[in-house]
């Protein structure tokens, strides 16, 4: 596939995500200024996307919006990822109590990836998008999935995400990291702070299934000093969550978590 091309997968998805935060219809020219993108080759995307089915063109106001189509692509996701939806049961449950940031995040190649989450419902709070990747050592909720993995396949996942990484400052040696995959299977949780935000705190567990035959960790994150004053209750709302999922994610009754 030649770099062109590359190029233009790229801005059709960026162009989706654009609509997806705007949710208002836009001219070529708004595309092209917010983009980046030049005019000549957003109008050459534009018509392509139109001709596909992906975008509506409205001739008397010049202006482009996305089609049903574009949902139909992914409206069977989250039934394949989630199945009965336990999981976000839990996630729910979890942020009604907590009230805290959360999400579920599974290990996707060297990265950990967000598939759900859940804003904080405080005023300071961390937002992360659904989907966004990170290198999977740069994250408690990683740390976490690293921990599940067999020991004679860390080294490479650990050398891999330091290459994904980048800045050699933000590289972890191996000896540090099965001390901390040690520590992680020993308390049966993972904590971070100032990862992957400065101030910001995260505590994960592992839960008891698999996505698409991935691990898959619950996390709750904010601010720091405000996690540690709560860490016992946060910590065992998080373990009941997880105890409360079964390993085929079949349950129909609703959940119940005491503390």
């Amino acid at each position: 596939m030649s770099e062109a091309q590359v190029k233009s997968a790229t801005r059709a998805f960026e162009m989706l995500e654009y609509f997806k935060l705007s949710q208002q219809a836009r001219s070529m020219s708004e595309l092209a200024t917010d983009l980046g993108y030049p005019k000549s080759s957003t109008t050459v995307l534009l018509k392509t996307l139109v001709k596909m089915g992906y975008l509506n063109y409205d001739r008397s106001r010049r202006v482009y919006f996305p089609t049903p189509k574009v949902t139909a692509l992914g409206d069977w996701v989250p039934r394949a990822l989630f199945g009965s939806g336990k999981v976000l049961d839990v996630l729910n449950d979890v942020h009604a109590l907590t009230h805290k940031g959360l999400f579920i995040a599974v290990k996707n190649d060297v990265y950990l990836q967000y598939l759900k989450t859940r804003d904080s419902l405080h005023a300071l709070r961390f937002h992360i998008d659904e989907g966004t990747v990170r290198p999977i050592t740069r994250s408690a909720a990683g740390w976490v999935l690293l921990s599940a993995m067999p020991d004679d396949k860390i080294e490479n996942m650990v050398r891999r995400s330091n290459i994904a990484t980048g800045d050699p400052a933000k590289h972890i040696s191996l000896s540090d990291a099965n001390a901390e995959i040690a520590k992680i299977r020993k308390m049966g949780y993972g904590w971070a702070e100032g990862m992957p935000f400065q101030g910001g705190a995260t505590l994960a567990v592992l839960l008891p299934i698999q996505i698409q035959e991935q691990p898959v960790a619950l996390a709750l994150g904010g601010v720091a000093e405000r996690i540690k004053q709560n860490f016992d209750r946060y910590l065992a709302i998080l373990r009941e969550a997880a105890l409360s999922i079964g390993p085929e994610d079949t349950f129909d009754a609703p959940i119940q978590i005491e503390l």
